[in-house]
């Protein structure tokens, strides 16, 4: 990446190459993530109950997600916008900041998980039939915590120093060794809900290693090195506040997921707690790209804003939009045209099949305005306006569903729970065109 060419290249070529290395990358960590629950479904000693385990630790790993991504995403952007305006060291610091943050964050959450595991799975809502299969798989997952942290920032930092290409190898790395290793742990030598759990933090390890000799190499704009690591508060609280949209928008999956664990736990036992297992599984697979587009779209946006080119700003985003409208449409298609193959591909327990089939088509009715949502919330991150951003990744997950789950369930029991996805869908969707309209206006470029 160089000033040039990011001031002068045609948008949507730059779109292209930024975003597509990312949406492959992130499909593949979408498929890897799904693989552990395919493996664990069909896997005769596992089976429904290690499917209800995966779902119960699914909020613990949403949030050291969320804590990966304030880090990586605030400090890319950081760095996008530093650079932008011309101000290298800055830029420098911001990144070798980000890494410290990442590996000090990922150990406290190590630490802390490791020392609080049981009273955090009985508080997610395991059962004593589950129990077991969580504490299995959670209890190695933890040692992984670092690992998973450097990756997610090392893509990120990759992306804005031009090279989106290196983050879809890394995360193509990791996704091979686990697929491989579920296959040889899981399915060879019977290690169940651990073998799953080893396969995911080895191929985090990898991935953390090739963007650590990355980032330290000579293929970068601006080399990392210990000195820029030194962490210095001024650096890491910009990094973080300018994270904390993206933190908040993981931190609401996680919330969303304990009290969705809890309420469908009341209205449909175990049984629901597996069909919800497919249900995000699948929701992981069609939106990672969406998450790739717009990790495509931020250091365009954020170089371009600091460098005030608000017309390339716009373009940006109109055709980030674009895209995921695309990216909407085919996956809707997807789960209406294909549902029950896909159900049957995690489990043929024919009570799981049936509630999958049903909560599949509902959760997913209003798919083709989703990737809408999310872009426009994200642009509001990646120039820097911290609140309007914070507001609107709360507003789909937490400010409208759960309320919406809560009435719902007591209204209409289970089939309740499922409806209020849709409902929130449209109604977040409404508020950010809105929200996003009134902001171009105010910039001048609508």
């Amino acid at each position: 990446m160089n000033d040039e060419r990011m001031k002068n290249n045609k948008i949507l070529p730059l779109l292209v190459e930024f975003s597509l290395p990312a949406i492959i990358g992130m499909l593949v960590n979408a498929i890897y993530n799904v693989v552990d629950r395919i493996f664990i479904g069909n896997a005769p000693q596992l089976g429904a109950l290690g499917l209800a385990g995966i779902s119960i630790t699914y909020p613990v790993t949403l949030i050291l997600m969320a804590i990966s991504l304030m880090i990586g995403v605030g400090g890319a952007t950081r760095f996008s916008i530093a650079l932008g305006m011309g101000k290298r060291e800055d830029a420098a610091k911001y990144m070798g900041n980000g890494l410290t943050l990442t590996v000090i964050l990922g150990l406290i959450f190590t630490i802390a998980g490791c020392l609080f595991l049981n009273p955090i799975l009985k508080i997610l809502g395991a059962s004593q039939q589950v129990l077991p299969y969580a504490q299995r798989y959670l209890s190695i997952i933890l040692y992984g915590s670092v690992f998973q942290c450097v990756a997610m920032a090392g893509n990120n930092f990759s992306r804005a120093q031009g090279n989106p290409k290196n983050a879809m190898v890394s995360q193509l790395i990791g996704a091979g060794f686990n697929i491989l290793f579920d296959y040889i742990l899981i399915v060879c030598f019977k290690m169940g809900m651990e073998g799953a759990a080893l396969a995911t933090i080895g191929g985090q390890f990898l991935s953390a290693i090739w963007q650590l000799v990355f980032l330290f190499g000579k293929r970068t704009i601006i080399s990392l090195n210990l000195s820029l690591m030194k962490l210095k508060w001024l650096y890491a609280i910009d990094i973080i506040k300018t994270g904390i949209p993206a933190f908040l928008m993981q931190m609401s999956n996680s919330v969303l997921n304990i009290i969705l664990n809890a309420t469908l736990l009341q209205y449909g036992g175990d049984v629901a707690l597996s069909a919800i297992g497919i249900v995000t599984s699948v929701q992981t697979i069609l939106l990672m790209p969406l998450t790739g587009l717009t990790q495509g779209q931020q250091p365009l946006i954020s170089y371009n804003y600091g460098a005030r080119l608000m017309d390339r700003v716009k373009e940006t985003l109109k055709y980030a939009m674009m895209g995921a409208i695309i990216i909407d449409l085919i996956g809707f298609i997807g789960v209406e045209f294909f549902t029950k193959t896909i159900v049957y591909m995690f489990n043929n327990d024919q009570s799981v099949v049936s509630l999958g089939v049903d909560s599949l088509r509902i959760w997913f009715m209003m798919l083709p305005v989703i990737g809408i949502q999310i872009v426009c919330a994200n642009y509001f991150q990646a120039v820097g306006k911290i609140t309007v951003s914070s507001f609107l990744n709360l507003l789909r997950q937490v400010i409208i569903l759960i309320p919406a789950i809560l009435l719902l369930a007591h209204i209409f029991g289970l089939y309740g729970i499922f409806y209020a996805v849709p409902f929130a869908d449209a109604c977040a969707f409404i508020i950010t065109v809105i929200l996003l309209i009134r902001e171009l206006k105010k910039e001048g470029v609508m």
